[in-house]
């Protein structure tokens, strides 16, 4: 039996997890197939209760580049204990709120929060509410990370950047819906952990580095789309600079204590802002964002 992908959604490849029996030989066997259309697959648990749908990037994989990039995330996923918490939580915070893109949900479904928390923060993964994960930065509310990323409309076709990024969550996520992520963190040790989150699970189209998140990227610009993970008091000059032709960016823009989602898109040399949801994320800082000081 093989699920039908969601509309507008093509299939690349259909991976079957086969699960011996009791007392069988403790083996795994994978069948897969590939068309190499466009992003997107299914991943079916046979003699499971639990139903997997495993996205990938467009990136003209042959059936052994995908099994073999995603083996670390299925061999995590097989026995993982939280994915009826994550489909809950997917159905409750995200669905329920109005988040309708199938892709989107369907990646917030399958990204592990669990695996980018700290082990006493573990039980609450799946909570509706930001989590902290040291040096006094959060994990965002599943709902604002899925708003976010769905106001982007995202194809699977675009690099894109992310500013802030904390455990790698976010990161994950995107890298499920475009061909390459570049994130960029201001802490040292918040990127060196986020880096090891993310290859240890396999997300191996995300790029971390270290730096002022506000300057962006440039070596790697133009970005279809941008994410910026941390509130700045206005939005940042070089991030609209390094948006591409149509691009669209969302940031958390407002006071240090209060900010909205402003949503840009660039259309020639001008740029269209749309307010979204209320919300409160840390400081970005750096030479467009908060100064250290002004934070004391």
């Amino acid at each position: 039996m093989w699920n039908t992908p969601a509309p507008g959604y093509s299939l690349v490849a259909r991976v079957t997890v086969r699960r011996c029996n009791p007392g069988d030989a403790p083996e795994l066997g994978l069948v897969f197939r590939c068309d190499r259309t466009s992003p997107g697959a299914i991943v079916e648990g046979i003699g499971y209760t639990k139903h997997i749908a495993l996205m990938l990037p467009p990136n003209g994989h042959s059936g052994r580049d995908v099994t073999d990039a995603t083996r670390p995330w299925l061999d995590s996923m097989i026995d993982d204990p939280y994915v009826e918490l994550r489909r809950a939580m997917v159905d409750a915070q995200i669905r329920r709120r109005g988040i309708a893109d199938e892709r989107v949900l369907a990646a917030m479904e399958n990204v592990p929060r669990h695996e980018f928390v700290p082990p006493q923060y573990k039980s609450k993964a799946y909570q509706d509410e930001p989590l902290p994960i040291g040096g006094g930065q959060t994990i965002s509310q599943p709902y604002i990370a899925a708003a976010m990323t769905a106001a982007l409309r995202l194809g699977g076709r675009e690099t894109v950047l992310e500013i802030g990024t904390g455990c790698g969550y976010q990161a994950a996520v995107l890298s499920l819906l475009a061909q390459k992520v570049f994130t960029v963190e201001w802490r040292a040790e918040l990127a060196r952990g986020a880096e090891e989150n993310l290859q240890r699970l396999g997300f191996r189209n995300v790029q971390v580095g270290c730096g002022d998140g506000s300057l962006g990227l440039a070596e790697f610009a133009p970005y279809g789309a941008i994410l910026v993970a941390a509130a700045a008091p206005a939005l940042p000059a070089p991030l609209l600079e390094q948006l591409d032709e149509g691009g669209r960016m969302i940031a958390p823009v407002g006071r240090e204590e209060h900010q909205h989602l402003l949503l840009v898109t660039k259309t020639g040399s001008t740029w269209s802002t749309e307010k979204r949801d209320s919300c409160r994320f840390v400081p970005l800082l750096g030479q467009h964002g908060w100064k250290p000081w002004e934070l004391l």
